[in-house]
């Protein structure tokens, strides 16, 4: 009996204990939850107007940048056309066979991808003008890189808005739309090409840039098509099938084909992935001197080859119904962002209007042995005047900063503040670029002869 009673006095004082303990844990839980409490609403109120402040004194206020004079005319849809109805048949001639990629023993039908973040005109301009020129639309993949989310998608953005995209007049277009979880900079986009590769098993796939106009050979190119109009010709989907089947087949090492360098690409996803695919520090400029300088450190291959008029364009055509080659449309083209217009007398407005209807009726009077070859060459000329045009004294990418509209859309962002982030994350990446490899140009093996083990380990090579 007085062991079962001194057991029980153990249990008794054991309970009690633990009833202390757990007291002491509530109240301390308290104090921490408090003190939490307390920082955070410290932490709250400090992002607010400090009360400690006279209240007579003025509050602080911001000094705002000066108010720019001249804002661009609002942009203008360039294929008005596609809003109310499908797009018309595209040339007959351009009509790519069903399963050609098959007669060049592809098991895969080539996709091409199109990154895309701001300018819908441009963009628009460029996938009209791959279809038109041959590449089959269910095989053209626009990757919208916006960081919207799915305003696009819901149709809440309007075509001011840099980041307007329309996936209804794509859909009619017959092309697919693949959205980014997130905005990526241009390096974690190649990767995330990358990563589309693996996903869909493509052993190979095409890309684009989306500030080009693309024509296939019409007029014929010597050694590589006939014109359009004698047999054998090929376009520019056949073209790039055809040099896709000779990389596989008679080169182990092949990494890209260059079409116009990289205005389209042709990608083998091994090879990037053998040399451990973009580096995503350095997101803009030098990134593809650095992926390709470590594809030929490797001894892959990258080789130019011939498949179309691919031309660099910061324009876009005022109607795209011309790549349908509609003879009611002359070809012309309009700056999504034109420069500040200097004050022109009345005469020299008149004399400009005057020269355009001229050129309408001498276009309209023309009667070429060939008009569908004519048609052609007016294209090419406009193509090339937009190329001078984009390589004039205003720089490459003017464009870009065209739409400054979208005040008060979902994931609003200022043009302006979008264009110098851009150029403050490029900046950067040139500096990571020089600390990488010790060097500050493109010409990584011929200029300072390194190696991928180099990467981080060398000394700069130039004096400040």
């Amino acid at each position: 009996m007085p062991s079962r009673r001194i057991a029980n006095l153990l249990i008794i004082v054991c309970l009690f204990t633990l009833f202390l303990f757990f007291l002491r844990v509530d109240f301390g839980g308290r104090s921490v939850a408090k003190q939490v409490k307390g920082d955070v609403q410290s932490w709250v109120d400090g992002l607010g107007l400090n009360k400690d402040v006279d209240e007579k004194a003025l509050p602080p206020h911001p000094k705002y940048k000066p108010t720019p004079t001249y804002t661009p005319p609002p942009v203008r849809d360039p294929f008005p056309l596609l809003s109310t109805s499908t797009p018309p048949p595209i040339p007959k001639w351009n009509r790519p066979r069903p399963g050609l990629h098959k007669e060049y023993d592809l098991t895969v039908a080539p996709p091409l991808l199109i990154g895309f973040t701001r300018t819908w005109p441009i963009l628009l301009q460029a996938v009209v003008s791959y279809i038109t020129a041959g590449w089959p639309p269910e095989q053209i993949y626009v990757i919208e890189n916006t960081g919207v989310q799915m305003a696009n998608a819901r149709g809440q953005l309007s075509l001011q808005n840099p980041f307007y995209l329309n996936h209804a007049q794509l859909k009619k277009l017959g092309v697919n739309v693949v959205q980014t979880p997130v905005l990526l900079n241009f390096a974690q986009l190649q990767n995330f090409f990358l990563s589309m590769a693996n996903t869909h098993n493509w052993p190979y796939y095409f890309w684009s840039h989306q500030d080009v106009l693309t024509l296939s050979f019409e007029e014929g190119f010597e050694g590589v098509t006939p014109p359009y109009n004698q047999q054998g010709y090929k376009t520019v989907y056949e073209l790039c099938c055809q040099w896709l089947d000779d990389a596989r087949k008679n080169d182990d090492r092949w990494a890209v084909r260059f079409f116009a360098y990289d205005h389209l690409a042709l990608v083998n996803p091994k090879a990037y992935e053998d040399v451990g695919g973009w580096d995503t520090f350095i997101p803009y400029y030098l990134t593809d001197c650095d992926m390709h300088s470590r594809l030929i450190m490797s001894n892959y291959s990258m080789i130019d080859k011939h498949s179309g008029t691919i031309t660099d364009t910061s324009t876009a055509l005022n109607d795209l119904l011309a790549l349908y080659r509609d003879p009611n449309i002359v070809p012309d083209f309009t700056d999504p962002n034109p420069p500040i217009p200097p004050p022109a007398p009345a005469e020299e407005a008149e004399a400009e209007a005057k020269q355009k209807q001229k050129q309408k009726r001498d276009y309209e009077a023309n009667s070429p042995e060939d008009p569908r070859l004519d048609y052609y060459h007016s294209l090419r000329r406009v193509s090339d005047r937009m190329f001078h045009y984009k390589h004039g004294e205003r720089g490459r990418n003017t464009w870009q900063q065209g739409q400054r509209g979208g005040l008060g859309e979902p994931f609003y962002y200022s043009a302006d503040g979008f264009a110098e982030a851009i150029d403050v994350l490029t900046e950067a990446g040139r500096e990571i670029y020089r600390r990488k490899w010790g060097h500050q140009d493109c010409n990584l093996i011929g200029g300072a002869g390194l190696k991928p083990s180099d990467a981080w380990r060398v000394e700069k090579d130039w004096l400040d």
